[in-house]
């Protein structure tokens, strides 16, 4: 073998092996942004975004604790609403439904709200706005509802009809034409808008009602309504933020439960 052909070889193989090292050194680097990345998006739940926070935005749950919430009716947490994994968890219960509502400590009258949510099978629960404790009176009886349900769970029978009473509706008053569900188990994203008299309902992106308190229209959906008999629903012009705890023996989860004041 001539002295060139040695020479060669040595090059190729040290070119080699340096390429072999900046392979390996490019996955490492793929492997770590991909394990950031993964970091990153997980952090991303519970929290604001910069532009979030310079537009006003404030979280309503961190993922850590509840100080924000407390029961409809009473000063602390009820026992059947828990912190877990990032996750506002609503336990599973026994079908008693007796003082399980929570309601914002803060009051808001103009607002955007967004907040995701997963249901369990049989899950029944709701999200509620303008919320006034009431004595004698539920958080239902006093507070218009987005509805959050497990719908196929809940078809229609000779004394019920589910239209009104599905995900995302304005229950038992307005029904959605268009809406887009994500079935039991996996994360939906919810929304209500309330500027004035006028309340969005929004899910997964979709707006799916949109009406005008004290309307002619609403006023009639009311009397036509179980809230026929309640004067006190959705009376009142400012309020808390609310979540139900309907009693059902399935767990309901909520999680970057944010508001913005308009």
């Amino acid at each position: 073998m001539t002295t060139n052909t040695t020479s060669t070889l040595a090059f190729i193989a040290a070119v080699t092996l340096l390429g072999s090292g900046a392979c390996a050194g490019s996955g490492e680097e793929t492997a770590d942004a991909s394990a950031e990345d993964t970091a990153a998006a997980e952090v991303a739940h519970n929290s604001l975004s910069a532009e979030e926070a310079a537009g006003g935005w404030t979280l309503l749950f961190d993922g850590e604790a509840m100080d924000q919430w407390r029961g409809y009716g009473r000063d602390g947490l009820p026992e059947t609403w828990i912190v877990e994994n990032g996750e506002m968890v609503l336990q599973a219960s026994s079908g008693n439904m007796d003082g399980g509502d929570i309601i914002t400590v803060a009051e808001y009258t103009d607002f955007e709200l967004t907040f995701d949510f997963k249901v369990g099978p049989s899950g029944n629960s709701g999200v509620f706005y303008r919320a006034v404790e009431t004595d004698g009176k539920g958080l239902w009886q006093v507070s218009a509802e987005y509805q959050v349900l497990d719908d196929p769970a809940y078809p229609e029978a000779d004394d019920w009809d589910p239209r009104t009473h599905r995900t995302g509706e304005n229950y038992d008053l307005e029904a959605a034409d268009n809406r887009i569900v994500h079935p039991i188990g996996e994360w939906n994203s919810g929304k209500i808008v309330a500027r004035g008299n006028t309340v969005q309902h929004w899910l997964n992106g979709t707006m799916t009602v949109e009406y005008e308190l004290y309307s002619e229209k609403w006023n009639g959906q009311v009397e036509a309504s179980k809230f026929s008999v309640e004067e006190h629903y959705a009376r009142a012009p400012s309020g808390s933020i609310g979540l139900q705890d309907h009693g059902e023996p399935n767990n309901l989860f909520f999680r970057n439960i944010k508001i913005k004041r308009l």
